[in-house]
């Protein structure tokens, strides 16, 4: 995919259907329309979940432990190109395995300085068994940690953690305790909006 492909989110109405495009570093303000994104799960195959930090350069949550990584999927960009294009970009990975596990989880989030965080979007689950190679301008640092730990640190409300992590592992947690168990949504079963 061709660099600066991810410099576009796509809009959506309430119904999460696609109503236009956005460049993405003017939508998140005061009043962050609704948009597509993505949350990407990464385990390795050990089952350990990869937790990272968030860079303290980033205009939301900076420096907020959150999931593995996530990101806007490109107007016409698939689903499972857009996460690989993100583990790579954030953390130089490279995915041996991805499955989408959650069809949609939607989140509104607003900050202290009160920009706001407006998405949908599917939850993809990702098996890395290579290294990573982070990049310190998108993450400041990362965490192999027992899944059943994290969901369980989650439902006593983690104040270090991104919301958008917060309400997803509630989310995925209901899928049952083994994240490799998980089953995979075939993107047809996805919302109109979000295939």
């Amino acid at each position: 995919m061709a660099k600066g492909c991810g410099d576009l989110v796509v809009l959506l109405n309430e119904r999460w259907e696609a109503i236009g495009v956005a460049p993405r570093a003017t939508i998140h303000h005061e009043d962050t329309p609704l948009h597509l994104a993505f949350t990407c799960y990464a385990f390795d195959a050990a089952g350990r979940f990869l937790l990272t930090r968030r860079s303290w350069a980033k205009r939301t949550w900076p420096g907020v432990w959150t999931n593995s990584c996530c990101g806007h999927p490109a107007p016409g960009e698939a689903l499972h190109d857009a996460v690989c294009r993100r583990l790579d970009a954030e953390l130089g990975a490279v995915p041996d395995r991805l499955d989408t596990v959650l069809a949609a989880v939607r989140y509104r989030a607003v900050m202290d300085d009160g920009i706001v965080e407006n998405e949908v979007g599917p939850v993809v689950r990702a098996l890395l068994t290579g290294g990573l190679r982070p990049d310190p301008r998108e993450v400041a640092e990362t965490a192999w940690v027992d899944w059943s730990d994290l969901a369980a640190a989650n439902t006593v409300g983690v104040a270090c953690l991104s919301p958008w992590s917060t309400v997803t592992i509630t989310a995925l947690a209901a899928l049952g305790p083994d994240p490799r168990a998980w089953p995979a949504i075939p993107a047809l079963d996805l919302p109109g909006g979000l295939r």
